[in-house]
Protein backbone atom coordinates (compact mmCIF):
# COMPACT_ATOMS: atom_id res chain seq x y z
CA UNK A 1 0.00 0.00 0.00
CA UNK A 2 1.10 3.58 -0.61
CA UNK A 3 -0.15 7.10 0.03
CA UNK A 4 -1.44 9.28 -2.82
CA UNK A 5 -3.50 12.38 -3.51
CA UNK A 6 -6.55 11.02 -5.35
CA UNK A 7 -8.90 13.14 -7.43
CA UNK A 8 -12.49 12.00 -7.91
CA UNK A 9 -15.51 13.72 -9.42
CA UNK A 10 -18.99 13.86 -7.90
CA UNK A 11 -22.13 13.26 -10.02
CA UNK A 12 -22.60 17.05 -9.94
CA UNK A 13 -19.18 17.56 -11.53
CA UNK A 14 -17.26 18.76 -8.46
CA UNK A 15 -13.64 17.64 -8.15
CA UNK A 16 -12.70 16.18 -4.77
CA UNK A 17 -9.07 15.85 -3.66
CA UNK A 18 -8.28 13.48 -0.79
CA UNK A 19 -5.17 11.70 0.46
CA UNK A 20 -5.86 7.99 0.11
CA UNK A 21 -4.13 4.67 0.74
CA UNK A 22 -3.85 2.74 -2.52
CA UNK A 23 -2.58 -0.66 -3.60
CA UNK A 24 0.21 -1.10 -6.16
CA UNK A 25 -2.19 -3.22 -8.19
CA UNK A 26 -4.26 -0.07 -8.83
CA UNK A 27 -1.38 1.67 -10.61
CA UNK A 28 -1.68 2.10 -14.40
CA UNK A 29 0.44 0.15 -16.86
CA UNK A 30 4.08 1.03 -17.44
CA UNK A 31 7.49 -0.59 -17.64
CA UNK A 32 8.99 1.15 -14.60
CA UNK A 33 7.83 1.40 -10.99
CA UNK A 34 9.29 4.43 -9.21
CA UNK A 35 9.52 5.11 -5.48
CA UNK A 36 8.72 8.83 -5.49
CA UNK A 37 10.75 10.99 -3.10
CA UNK A 38 9.58 14.43 -4.19
CA UNK A 39 6.98 15.96 -6.47
CA UNK A 40 5.82 19.53 -7.07
CA UNK A 41 2.74 21.72 -7.36
CA UNK A 42 2.67 23.62 -10.65
CA UNK A 43 -0.05 25.87 -12.09
CA UNK A 44 -1.49 22.94 -14.06
CA UNK A 45 -1.50 20.76 -10.92
CA UNK A 46 -3.43 23.46 -9.07
CA UNK A 47 -5.99 23.58 -11.91
CA UNK A 48 -6.37 19.80 -11.69
CA UNK A 49 -6.71 19.69 -7.90
CA UNK A 50 -9.28 22.50 -7.75
CA UNK A 51 -11.15 21.44 -10.86
CA UNK A 52 -11.07 25.02 -12.14
CA UNK A 53 -10.07 23.81 -15.61
CA UNK A 54 -10.70 20.47 -17.35
CA UNK A 55 -7.05 19.41 -17.07
CA UNK A 56 -7.82 15.89 -15.87
CA UNK A 57 -9.00 13.68 -18.71
CA UNK A 58 -10.28 10.74 -16.64
CA UNK A 59 -11.13 9.92 -13.02
CA UNK A 60 -10.02 8.76 -10.56
CA UNK A 61 -6.66 10.47 -11.10
CA UNK A 62 -3.47 10.96 -9.11
CA UNK A 63 -2.28 14.45 -10.12
CA UNK A 64 1.29 15.67 -10.27
CA UNK A 65 3.02 16.41 -13.57
CA UNK A 66 6.46 16.04 -11.95
CA UNK A 67 8.20 13.37 -9.93
CA UNK A 68 11.70 12.41 -8.82
CA UNK A 69 12.84 9.30 -7.03
CA UNK A 70 14.43 5.90 -7.53
CA UNK A 71 13.51 2.92 -9.67
CA UNK A 72 11.91 0.09 -7.69
CA UNK A 73 11.21 -2.30 -10.58
CA UNK A 74 11.94 -2.14 -14.30
CA UNK A 75 11.02 -4.18 -17.35
CA UNK A 76 13.21 -1.93 -19.52
CA UNK A 77 16.95 -2.51 -19.86
CA UNK A 78 17.66 1.23 -19.71
CA UNK A 79 16.72 1.37 -16.03
CA UNK A 80 17.48 -0.85 -13.06
CA UNK A 81 16.40 -0.80 -9.40
CA UNK A 82 18.09 1.99 -7.49
CA UNK A 83 18.56 4.30 -10.48
CA UNK A 84 17.76 7.94 -9.73
CA UNK A 85 15.25 9.33 -12.21
CA UNK A 86 12.92 12.25 -12.82
CA UNK A 87 9.87 12.79 -14.98
CA UNK A 88 7.86 15.75 -16.18
CA UNK A 89 5.12 16.12 -18.77
CA UNK A 90 3.87 13.43 -21.16
CA UNK A 91 0.33 13.84 -19.80
CA UNK A 92 1.28 12.41 -16.42
CA UNK A 93 -1.14 13.72 -13.79
CA UNK A 94 -3.72 14.40 -16.52
CA UNK A 95 -4.34 11.12 -18.36
CA UNK A 96 -1.89 8.85 -16.48
CA UNK A 97 -1.47 8.72 -12.70
CA UNK A 98 1.20 11.19 -11.66
CA UNK A 99 3.75 12.15 -9.07
CA UNK A 100 1.72 13.25 -6.04
CA UNK A 101 2.02 9.77 -4.57
CA UNK A 102 4.66 7.61 -2.92
CA UNK A 103 4.73 5.31 -5.97
CA UNK A 104 4.25 5.76 -9.71
CA UNK A 105 4.27 3.30 -12.59
CA UNK A 106 5.24 4.98 -15.87
CA UNK A 107 6.57 4.34 -19.35
CA UNK A 108 10.34 4.03 -19.57
CA UNK A 109 10.38 6.44 -22.52
CA UNK A 110 9.16 9.21 -20.22
CA UNK A 111 11.98 8.96 -17.68
CA UNK A 112 15.08 11.16 -17.55
CA UNK A 113 18.15 9.81 -15.71
CA UNK A 114 19.02 12.16 -12.87
CA UNK A 115 21.69 14.58 -14.17
CA UNK A 116 25.13 14.49 -12.57
CA UNK A 117 25.34 16.83 -9.61
CA UNK A 118 21.57 16.87 -9.00
CA UNK A 119 19.40 14.93 -6.56
CA UNK A 120 15.64 14.43 -6.29
CA UNK A 121 15.20 17.30 -3.85
CA UNK A 122 16.96 19.75 -6.17
CA UNK A 123 15.20 18.38 -9.25
CA UNK A 124 11.79 19.09 -7.76
CA UNK A 125 12.83 22.58 -6.70
CA UNK A 126 13.13 23.02 -10.47
CA UNK A 127 10.33 20.81 -11.77
CA UNK A 128 8.31 21.50 -14.90
CA UNK A 129 8.35 25.24 -14.20
CA UNK A 130 12.13 25.48 -14.11
CA UNK A 131 12.53 23.07 -17.00
CA UNK A 132 10.11 25.22 -19.02
CA UNK A 133 12.11 28.31 -18.09
CA UNK A 134 15.24 26.65 -19.46
CA UNK A 135 13.43 25.72 -22.70
CA UNK A 136 12.51 29.41 -23.02
CA UNK A 137 16.11 30.51 -22.48
CA UNK A 138 17.32 27.96 -25.03
CA UNK A 139 14.76 29.24 -27.56
CA UNK A 140 16.04 32.81 -27.15
CA UNK A 141 19.64 31.70 -27.54
CA UNK A 142 18.78 29.55 -30.57
CA UNK A 143 17.46 32.70 -32.21
CA UNK A 144 20.64 34.63 -31.58
CA UNK A 145 19.57 36.71 -28.58
CA UNK A 146 22.64 37.74 -26.57
CA UNK A 147 23.13 40.07 -23.60
CA UNK A 148 24.46 42.72 -25.99
CA UNK A 149 21.07 42.86 -27.74
CA UNK A 150 19.42 44.57 -24.79
CA UNK A 151 17.20 43.82 -21.78
CA UNK A 152 14.98 40.75 -21.53
CA UNK A 153 11.52 40.96 -19.95
CA UNK A 154 10.18 38.14 -17.77
CA UNK A 155 6.46 38.18 -16.96
CA UNK A 156 4.84 36.33 -14.07
CA UNK A 157 8.11 37.00 -12.33
CA UNK A 158 7.10 35.65 -8.92
CA UNK A 159 5.81 32.37 -10.34
CA UNK A 160 7.73 29.17 -10.90
CA UNK A 161 8.66 29.75 -14.54
CA UNK A 162 9.32 33.45 -14.09
CA UNK A 163 11.49 33.21 -11.00
CA UNK A 164 13.78 30.57 -12.46
CA UNK A 165 13.91 32.33 -15.84
CA UNK A 166 15.18 35.44 -14.05
CA UNK A 167 17.89 33.46 -12.27
CA UNK A 168 18.99 31.69 -15.46
CA UNK A 169 19.08 34.82 -17.62
CA UNK A 170 20.91 36.88 -15.00
CA UNK A 171 23.62 34.24 -14.68
CA UNK A 172 24.05 34.29 -18.44
CA UNK A 173 24.77 38.01 -18.28
CA UNK A 174 21.41 39.39 -19.44
CA UNK A 175 19.84 42.55 -18.06
CA UNK A 176 16.52 41.23 -16.74
CA UNK A 177 13.34 43.26 -16.30
CA UNK A 178 10.65 41.56 -14.20
CA UNK A 179 6.91 42.11 -14.55
CA UNK A 180 4.85 41.25 -11.47
CA UNK A 181 1.61 42.05 -9.71
CA UNK A 182 3.38 41.81 -6.36
CA UNK A 183 5.74 44.74 -6.19
CA UNK A 184 6.28 43.95 -2.50
CA UNK A 185 8.47 41.04 -3.65
CA UNK A 186 11.04 43.44 -5.15
CA UNK A 187 13.86 42.33 -2.87
CA UNK A 188 13.35 38.65 -3.73
CA UNK A 189 13.25 39.36 -7.47
CA UNK A 190 16.39 41.46 -7.29
CA UNK A 191 18.16 38.69 -5.38
CA UNK A 192 17.28 36.37 -8.25
CA UNK A 193 18.87 38.81 -10.68
CA UNK A 194 16.22 41.29 -11.86
CA UNK A 195 17.47 44.86 -12.28
CA UNK A 196 14.16 46.59 -13.04
CA UNK A 197 10.63 45.86 -11.87
CA UNK A 198 7.50 46.58 -13.89
CA UNK A 199 3.94 46.57 -12.56
CA UNK A 200 2.03 43.99 -14.59
CA UNK A 201 -0.91 46.41 -14.85
CA UNK A 202 1.11 48.44 -17.36
CA UNK A 203 1.11 45.44 -19.73
CA UNK A 204 -2.22 43.75 -19.08
CA UNK A 205 -4.59 46.26 -20.68
CA UNK A 206 -5.25 46.61 -24.44
CA UNK A 207 -2.44 48.57 -26.13
CA UNK A 208 -1.38 49.96 -29.47
CA UNK A 209 -0.37 47.43 -32.16
CA UNK A 210 3.11 48.99 -32.39
CA UNK A 211 4.78 50.60 -29.38
CA UNK A 212 8.15 51.99 -28.33
CA UNK A 213 10.92 49.39 -28.67
CA UNK A 214 11.89 48.34 -25.14
CA UNK A 215 13.13 44.74 -24.96
CA UNK A 216 15.37 42.52 -27.06
CA UNK A 217 13.44 39.47 -25.90
CA UNK A 218 10.95 38.19 -23.38
CA UNK A 219 9.84 35.08 -21.51
CA UNK A 220 6.06 35.20 -21.13
CA UNK A 221 3.87 32.90 -19.06
CA UNK A 222 0.84 35.20 -19.12
CA UNK A 223 -0.58 35.43 -22.65
CA UNK A 224 -3.55 37.58 -23.69
CA UNK A 225 -3.04 41.39 -23.79
CA UNK A 226 0.26 41.05 -21.95
CA UNK A 227 1.76 38.96 -24.74
CA UNK A 228 0.31 41.29 -27.38
CA UNK A 229 1.90 44.33 -25.69
CA UNK A 230 5.24 42.52 -25.41
CA UNK A 231 5.22 41.79 -29.13
CA UNK A 232 4.38 45.42 -29.84
CA UNK A 233 7.32 46.54 -27.66
CA UNK A 234 10.10 44.22 -28.83
CA UNK A 235 13.16 45.65 -30.51
CA UNK A 236 13.80 44.90 -34.16
CA UNK A 237 14.60 41.20 -34.57
CA UNK A 238 13.46 40.40 -31.05
CA UNK A 239 11.99 37.12 -29.79
CA UNK A 240 9.39 36.28 -27.16
CA UNK A 241 9.23 32.73 -25.80
CA UNK A 242 5.59 32.11 -24.90
CA UNK A 243 4.85 29.29 -22.47
CA UNK A 244 1.73 30.16 -20.47
CA UNK A 245 -1.74 31.65 -20.27
CA UNK A 246 -2.16 32.99 -16.73
CA UNK A 247 -4.04 36.06 -18.05
CA UNK A 248 -5.83 34.23 -20.85
CA UNK A 249 -5.59 32.03 -23.92
CA UNK A 250 -6.44 34.84 -26.32
CA UNK A 251 -3.82 36.77 -28.29
CA UNK A 252 -5.34 40.15 -29.31
CA UNK A 253 -2.42 41.37 -31.41
CA UNK A 254 -1.68 42.55 -34.96
CA UNK A 255 0.86 41.51 -37.57
CA UNK A 256 2.53 44.93 -37.38
CA UNK A 257 5.51 44.00 -35.15
CA UNK A 258 6.07 40.80 -37.12
CA UNK A 259 6.26 42.42 -40.56
CA UNK A 260 7.71 45.80 -39.54
CA UNK A 261 10.19 44.73 -36.87
CA UNK A 262 10.82 41.12 -37.88
CA UNK A 263 10.06 39.76 -34.41
CA UNK A 264 9.61 36.08 -33.59
CA UNK A 265 6.96 34.47 -31.40
CA UNK A 266 8.45 31.18 -30.22
CA UNK A 267 5.99 28.74 -28.69
CA UNK A 268 7.32 26.61 -25.84
CA UNK A 269 5.75 23.24 -25.06
CA UNK A 270 7.18 21.30 -22.13
CA UNK A 271 4.79 18.33 -22.26
CA UNK A 272 5.78 16.68 -25.54
CA UNK A 273 9.28 18.09 -25.99
CA UNK A 274 11.61 15.47 -27.53
CA UNK A 275 14.00 13.61 -25.24
CA UNK A 276 17.16 15.14 -26.72
CA UNK A 277 15.93 18.62 -25.84
CA UNK A 278 14.85 17.46 -22.39
CA UNK A 279 18.27 15.99 -21.63
CA UNK A 280 20.01 19.18 -22.72
CA UNK A 281 17.69 21.31 -20.61
CA UNK A 282 18.09 19.22 -17.46
CA UNK A 283 21.87 18.96 -17.85
CA UNK A 284 22.08 22.74 -18.17
CA UNK A 285 19.83 23.24 -15.15
CA UNK A 286 22.14 21.02 -13.09
CA UNK A 287 25.11 23.19 -14.10
CA UNK A 288 23.61 26.68 -14.17
CA UNK A 289 21.26 26.93 -11.17
CA UNK A 290 23.09 27.14 -7.82
CA UNK A 291 21.50 25.09 -5.05
CA UNK A 292 21.26 28.08 -2.71
CA UNK A 293 19.25 30.03 -5.29
CA UNK A 294 16.88 27.09 -5.69
CA UNK A 295 16.34 26.66 -1.95
CA UNK A 296 15.65 30.35 -1.40
CA UNK A 297 13.01 30.18 -4.15
CA UNK A 298 11.30 26.99 -2.93
CA UNK A 299 8.64 26.16 -0.35
CA UNK A 300 8.47 22.53 0.79
CA UNK A 301 5.13 21.04 1.86
CA UNK A 302 3.61 17.66 2.74
CA UNK A 303 1.18 15.78 0.52
CA UNK A 304 -1.65 16.49 2.98
CA UNK A 305 -1.43 20.26 2.39
CA UNK A 306 -1.43 20.24 -1.43
CA UNK A 307 -5.20 20.63 -1.79
CA UNK A 308 -5.25 23.64 0.54
CA UNK A 309 -2.35 25.33 -1.27
CA UNK A 310 -3.72 24.92 -4.81
CA UNK A 311 -6.24 27.81 -4.68
CA UNK A 312 -3.56 30.13 -3.31
CA UNK A 313 -1.26 29.24 -6.20
CA UNK A 314 -3.97 29.98 -8.77
CA UNK A 315 -4.63 33.32 -7.05
CA UNK A 316 -0.98 34.32 -7.45
CA UNK A 317 -0.32 34.18 -3.71
CA UNK A 318 2.57 31.69 -3.83
CA UNK A 319 6.14 32.82 -4.47
CA UNK A 320 8.52 30.74 -6.54
CA UNK A 321 8.36 26.95 -6.48
CA UNK A 322 6.42 24.46 -4.34
CA UNK A 323 8.09 21.12 -3.69
CA UNK A 324 6.20 18.19 -2.14
CA UNK A 325 8.13 15.87 0.20
CA UNK A 326 6.42 12.47 0.00
CA UNK A 327 8.15 11.35 3.21
CA UNK A 328 6.86 14.30 5.26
Amino acid sequence: MFKALLLTKTPEGTTLADVASLDEAQLPEGEVLVNVAYSTVNYKDALAVTGQSPVVRKFPMVPGIDLAGTVAESLDARFKPGDAVLLNGWGVGEGHWGGLAEKARVKADWLVPMPAGMDARQAMAIGTAGYTAMLCVMALQDRGITPAAGPVLVTGANGGVGSIAIALLARLGFEVHASTGRMGEADHLKQLGATELIDRATLSAPGKPLQKERWAAAVDSVGSHTLANICASLKYGGTVAACGLAQGMDFPASVAPFILRSITLAGIDSVQAPMAKRLTAWERLARELPADVLEANTETIALETVAALAPRLLAGQVRGRVRVDLAA
